[in-house]
């Protein structure tokens, strides 16, 4: 098996997943049907977070994404619409195509990340203190 690069595995799980734009991601959560993962890790979140969404790092997300694990979260179901982000865009894209693997069917990830969310003008929670 031939040996691949961080940057190879994400552009291949891009080509495997839903990639949507800030103003699809938008429109999606003003629905309310939709659950939201920030994939970052606590640190992170310093920078800021999209009102709303459900923090799960990513070292943690396939306990909480499993129903029969002890870290389930009940957010997270492979019937529900989920759309995942990170920072830029490379960990949600793999973490997309790991919740496919797991049985989810509605997945999707945010391309540019809360990076893009940010610089488009999106609304953002800025930690107090």
């Amino acid at each position: 098996m031939e040996a691949k690069t961080a940057t190879q595995l994400v552009q291949e799980a891009k080509q495997r997943v839903q990639n949507l734009t800030v103003a699809q991601v938008a429109a999606e959560l003003a629905t309310g049907t939709v659950t939201l993962v920030d994939l970052r890790e606590p640190a992170e979140l310093q920078a800021g977070t999209i009102p709303g969404a459900l923090h799960a790092p990513r070292g943690m997300l396939e306990f909480y994404a499993d129903p029969t694990s002890a870290y389930h979260r009940p957010e997270l179901a492979p019937t529900r619409r989920v759309i995942l982000h990170c920072a830029s865009g490379g960990r949600s894209a793999l973490a997309a195509g790991t919740l496919q693997h797991m049985g989810y069917t509605n997945v999707a990830h945010l391309e540019g990340g809360f990076k893009a969310w940010e610089a488009a003008g999106q609304p953002v929670t800025k930690p107090s203190g």
